[in-house]
């Protein structure tokens, strides 16, 4: 698919020729002058993995595919599936914490180097839905689907229905309903949503983030995960970044999106995280003691950054043949 041209040719004349031309022209250097910041490659670290939280196994295992010649998506596929298969975490995937209903759904979305886009929202029975939002980009005209019509698609395409409620979430659902309180607590497992990003051999990056969601969920509600610009975006030109935490708040902003914006016009990974954060717990009455937010981002270089509202957030980096667990620094120090 190609990329949209948002700049388009105007005609005038006389006084608003020479206006819009002047016009075109400076953003036509500014265009020349970021993306040459932004896109060298010289030096640039590659393979590199990325990922949040304590994911050393799922990073492993997306390096093992980059340093067999495979590819970034290939990668964060392979790398997801791993947590979606954890049924310990609770967070990803089979044995995932329930909404208040008691049933499991999961969301899910994937991103390639040509901006190409894949998500599912709210699916039940199937595990491993990163592979299923692969399948929608790659198989359907569509970009997402949601619910039975998602999980009916997986179904036709080869996915097996499994009862996705392990004996240990039960267990913790249950419990809950003694009093049913729906309070978000920070870190309440130290790991929630898994975000990944890669850059392959050829320089090529590619995202990938899945989700149980937040615990004892109403029915129906969706995160920021699946959603392109909130959860994961990736921009093969910049970079990319992936969100963890309240997904609500960084809907509210945009956040992956924004932190590549903020790339694009120069910002490191890590200047970049650091805003994004800050349009958060900036706004006007937003009690951000309350909940996490993370990021982590990456850009054409290979540099990477994250940051979080509070301390706890950490993230797995595979670069230069290292896998390593990485805290995040963090914003509320008080």
């Amino acid at each position: 698919m190609k990329r949209r041209n948002f700049i388009k040719k105007a005609s005038a004349t006389g006084l608003g020729l020479v206006a819009v031309s002047s016009t075109l022209m400076s953003c036509d250097d500014t265009t020349k002058d970021d993306k040459k910041a932004v896109t060298s490659t010289k030096n640039a670290v590659k393979p590199l993995v990325i990922a949040t939280w304590k994911t050393d196994l799922a990073v492993e295992t997306a390096a093992k595919v980059l340093e067999k010649g495979g590819n970034a998506l290939d990668a964060v596929e392979e790398g997801c599936r791993i947590e979606e298969a954890n049924e310990k975490g609770q967070s990803v995937g089979k044995g995932g914490l329930p909404d208040r209903d008691g049933n499991v759904t999961l969301d899910a979305c994937i991103m390639d180097e040509k901006g190409n886009y894949g998500a599912v929202l709210g699916v039940k029975n199937i595990k491993h839905v990163i592979s299923v939002a692969r399948k929608v980009m790659e198989d359907t005209p569509h970009v997402m689907l949601v619910g039975d019509g998602a999980e009916q698609f997986a179904v036709s395409k080869g996915f097996e229905r499994e009862n996705l409620l392990t004996e240990a979430s039960k267990k913790a659902w249950e419990k809950w309903k003694e009093k049913s309180e729906y309070k978000p607590i920070i870190n309440i497992e130290n790991h929630d949503t898994i975000g990944m990003l890669a850059i392959d051999k050829n320089g090529d990056i590619s995202g990938a983030c899945t989700t149980s969601g937040l615990a004892y969920k109403m029915a129906g509600r969706v995160g920021d995960s699946p959603i392109i610009g909130g959860g994961l975006f990736v921009d093969n030109e910049v970079g990319g970044a992936s969100a963890t935490g309240l997904g609500e708040e960084v809907l509210k902003t945009v956040g992956s999106f924004l932190i590549v914006e903020l790339m694009r016009q120069g910002k490191t990974p890590q200047e970049a995280c650091e805003e994004a954060i800050g349009r958060i717990v900036n706004k006007p009455g937003k009690n951000y003691k309350d909940f996490q937010v993370g990021y982590i981002a990456v850009n054409k270089q290979g540099e990477t950054g994250a940051y979080s509202i509070h301390e706890w957030f950490s993230y797995n980096v595979y670069k230069n043949k290292e896998n390593k667990n990485i805290k995040s620094d963090f914003f509320n120090k008080a």
